[in-house]
């Protein structure tokens, strides 16, 4: 099977920024998937599972309710390695584009105060299963780093060439 685009970027050259992931055309309809990468994969540890699910649930109610972003959202979720979100919406923002709404919901999320959205029994099916000190710290790493980063790099993947051996086999260099 082919890898899906998101496997062929390079991991080891990733760092922590903005980027567009995949552009879907269904129908007349752009749909954009953006990489909101918070950690340097395999380079620093992990977000915790309990902070991933309250930075989840916190963000995902923030932008769901957001005046200009609530119908433009289609998803906002945990990637598997925990090292960021992925956020899928309607049209064609540019990363930079997105920027605005990222650094605005995770500042919401470093102070955000009172009990998690949506974490009851009845809405969650993991609900016991939350850390909110911890997210709000993660969340204000992020946005340190959103505020004081080179926005040249924080935008586009690390380029990459996929080179051809004379056997046929590839692989990507910088």
């Amino acid at each position: 099977m082919d890898l899906i685009p998101s496997f062929s970027v390079d991991h080891t050259r990733i760092v922590p920024g903005i980027f567009e992931s995949r552009l879907d055309i269904l129908g007349d309809e752009a749909v954009t998937t953006f990489d909101v990468r918070m950690k340097t994969p395999n380079a620093e540890p992990a977000i915790g599972p309990a902070a991933m699910h309250t930075i989840e649930h916190v963000v995902a109610t923030y932008l769901r309710n957001h005046s200009e972003w609530k119908d433009k959202l289609i998803y906002w979720g945990p990637m598997g390695c925990l090292t960021g979100f992925y956020i899928i919406v309607k049209g064609r923002p540019a990363a930079s584009e997105m920027y605005p709404i990222i650094l605005e919901a995770f500042r919401h999320m470093s102070e955000y105060e009172g009990e998690v959205s949506g974490a009851t029994p009845e809405n969650c099916g993991n609900y016991l299963m939350h850390d909110l000190p911890m997210a709000k710290w993660e969340a204000r790493r992020y946005v340190e780093y959103l505020t004081s980063a080179n926005r040249d790099s924080m935008f586009e993947y690390p380029k990459t060439e996929k080179l051809k051996l004379e056997d046929g086999q590839e692989f990507f260099d910088s």
